[in-house]
């Protein structure tokens, strides 16, 4: 289980477990917050191609998904 902050989930990066599309590492490009400060709208972008995705950011968490920084 990763351990993630919403409020520095900007620029920060990730290795995508299952590689799909040559698309391995990710940036967050973006991350909207409501007036309560949740996350409403979160974007990664794959470093190789620059397809972005919009993904729910909770999706992180899962390290069987997901690992923190770029490996």
């Amino acid at each position: 289980m990763n351990k993630v902050n919403p409020k520095v989930l900007l620029n920060s990066k990730w290795t995508k477990v299952e590689i799909n599309n040559k698309e391995k590492h990710f940036i967050i490009t973006k991350v909207v917050f409501d007036e309560n400060q949740r996350v409403v709208e979160c974007v990664i972008e794959a470093a190789m191609t620059n397809n972005e995705y919009a993904i729910n950011w909770r999706d992180l968490k899962n390290s069987t998904q997901w690992l923190m920084g770029w490996q």
